[in-house]
């Protein structure tokens, strides 16, 4: 008489053998991630002291994102793109993860594909801040140059193509892979944060668009849970979101932002315009007096993206004191100053690389700091 089937399948069929291993690789791939996660606090909320707009009524937050174990928001992401992955099967045992990044998307990829000891190759322009590499070749991952913004995205397809692995598209898939109904994602974090504030439900939540998949998970969720919190994108000078948001032309092309992490040279799919309020245009010089101006209120360093947040936080509480408005704005931390030492705090590289006049970018620090 054979043997039942279920006693022998995993022994006598190679095709069930094969299963039976993939399987089993997978669960430990997932089994790792969830263990990564439940290592890890979630992050800190902080009011920023603002006595003279805390008086009118309007009290200003950001989620520190810096303190992921990578160090930025992107850590989310990258956790969500490697399950996405995993549970899509498009990633194997000793699959060769490829993406397409300025810099912090890859540094959280290398951090998730050396736990599941998985090769990693980013893509990315050469002009990536020296840090950001280092952390991606500390992590394993290694690092393929290119000259333009705009090459990252075929050269990433290519180099998956010739090793036979998967390019993970954060620019597709960051909109789709993560859970935007709830599953502790940032959003809703946010609000939890925020429940014994104030003003509990933020009037304008305030973000920068790299992929775009942040303020769409944050636009999904304000409207399911049928908040009147308002979408506010901040983008940078050369950034094409703002022009796409306005005409709606998936055509359009720039020459891309030089704020690192945020701004795109072209319409991202994970970038969904019909969930933005309000997109703000924030320039170079903008940007980096008003990183200076909330490095000093915070006694510490933040990247350049945060300082373009927070100039549309400060343009946004203006507005509510014309107006005569109270309630609460609410953005994030993207990643600490202390990844920029040679470029964003470089005055030498500002004047060189953005053309930045430092006395009328010290000015528009000091102007930044008397509104608070």
């Amino acid at each position: 008489m054979p043997h039942s089937p279920f006693e022998t399948a995993s022994t006598s069929n190679p095709a069930l053998h094969t299963h039976t291993e993939t399987t089993s690789w997978l669960h430990e791939a997932l089994r790792r991630i969830e263990a990564d996660y439940q290592r890890s606090a979630d992050t800190h909320l902080i009011p920023l002291p603002a006595p003279a707009l805390s008086k009118l009524g309007i009290d200003l937050y950001l989620k520190d994102e810096s303190t992921h174990p990578t160090g930025s928001l992107k850590h989310r992401l990258a956790r969500s793109l490697f399950l996405y992955a995993l549970c899509n099967g498009w990633i194997g045992a000793g699959s060769t993860i490829v993406e397409s990044s300025s810099g912090s998307t890859a540094v959280s990829e290398a951090y998730f594909a050396r736990l599941l000891g998985l090769p990693f190759v980013a893509v990315m322009p050469r002009s990536t801040s020296a840090e950001k590499v280092q952390l991606i070749e500390f992590y394993g991952g290694r690092c393929h140059f290119v000259e333009r913004a705009c090459e990252v995205y075929e050269a990433a397809r290519q180099i998956a193509e010739d090793t036979g692995g998967h390019y993970m598209d954060q620019f597709t898939y960051a909109e789709r892979a993560t859970d935007w109904r709830g599953n502790n994602n940032i959003a809703q974090s946010m609000f939890v944060q925020m429940q014994h504030e104030r003003a509990p439900i933020p009037s304008w939540i305030v973000v920068g668009a790299g992929t775009g998949g942040t303020s769409a998970t944050i636009g999904r969720f304000v409207r399911y849970q049928q908040y009147t919190s308002q979408l506010c994108v901040a983008d940078p000078q050369g950034s094409v979101f703002s022009a796409y948001h306005r005409s709606g032309d998936a055509s359009l092309t720039t020459s891309g932002s030089r704020i690192e992490g945020i701004g795109r040279p072209r319409p991202e799919p994970s970038f969904i315009r019909q969930l933005i309020d309000r997109i703000e245009d924030v320039a170079d010089i903008e940007s980096v007096a008003a990183m200076q101006a909330l490095s000093t209120v915070l006694g510490r360093k933040v990247g350049p993206s945060t300082g373009t947040n927070f100039v549309a936080m400060l343009r946004l509480a203006q507005e509510m004191q014309a107006a005569g408005q109270s309630g609460s704005i609410l953005s994030l931390l993207c990643d600490s100053g202390e990844r920029y030492p040679h470029t964003y705090f470089n005055p030498q590289w500002l004047q060189d690389q953005l053309g930045i006049d430092l006395s009328a970018c010290a000015q528009l620090q000091q102007h930044y700091l008397s509104l608070l």
